[in-house]
């Protein structure tokens, strides 16, 4: 591969580097708390948890929020450079303040079955998650407050606003995977509505204010204001 073509794909896909970066960077991060914050923590819990039963069947559209936050982001990487950064933008704040909420306030939940109550393909997958992620640093979700920025860029995207069919399939799968967070007992109703009103601030910010065009628009303002050198 020559230094030319080297330089192409840099210049073409150099976007991704901050979502490379990040993703060190928070992985880095969690995987700290997931070890250090194993008990001492503030238990999460309000009373409509208890009235929420526990359904092995959204583990489904649990693990799929997986692939669908990363589809949404991998579609806007190659087709929609301007919402791929608002949505950089929205992930990384809130992912950020989760981090920071978890290291200074640790907290976890006791909201799990400590037995299964039947015995099927779903209930071994929940088993399975159980095993490998802990009920520590729930709050606020995640997994709500991602697919929430998923499908707002997805429903913002001026590129799929004819396709209504996959706008309501995204709808659908966003209100699938915030409801298997609470059935499948991974998180507090409070995780959950916390969520949402994390999600609305920066929905304000990245999309009603657009502080990406606003970004842009100091910048150009800056350097309208900088000497000229001949």
């Amino acid at each position: 591969m020559t230094k030319q073509t080297l330089k192409y794909y840099y210049e073409k896909y150099k976007h991704a580097i901050p979502l490379f970066l990040y993703g060190i960077f928070y992985i880095t991060w969690f995987v700290y708390l997931e070890q250090k914050v194993t008990k001492n923590y503030t238990v999460i819990h309000v009373a409509l948890d208890d009235r929420i039963p526990f359904c092995e069947i959204f583990v489904i559209p649990y693990f799929l929020w997986f692939a669908y936050v990363s589809l949404a982001v991998a579609y806007l990487f190659f087709k929609e450079k301007d919402d791929y950064y608002r949505t950089c933008i929205f992930l990384f704040t809130g992912m950020t303040v989760f981090l920071i909420i978890s290291t200074l306030f640790p907290n976890g939940q006791h909201l799990r079955p400590s037995v299964m109550p039947r015995d099927n393909i779903f209930t071994r997958l929940v088993t399975f998650l159980y095993s490998t992620d802990t009920p520590t640093n729930l709050w606020p979700s995640i997994h709500v407050y991602n697919s929430l920025a998923a499908h707002l860029a997805l429903a913002k995207t001026k590129s799929l606003s004819g396709k209504k069919w996959l706008l309501t399939a995204s709808f659908l799968l966003c209100i699938a995977i915030i409801l298997s967070t609470m059935f499948i007992k991974q998180h507090s109703v409070f995780d959950v509505v916390t969520a949402f009103i994390m999600a609305a601030v920066m929905y304000g910010i990245v999309y009603k204010y657009d502080i990406l065009m606003a970004h842009r628009a100091h910048k150009n303002k800056a350097r309208s204001r900088a000497p000229q050198v001949n």
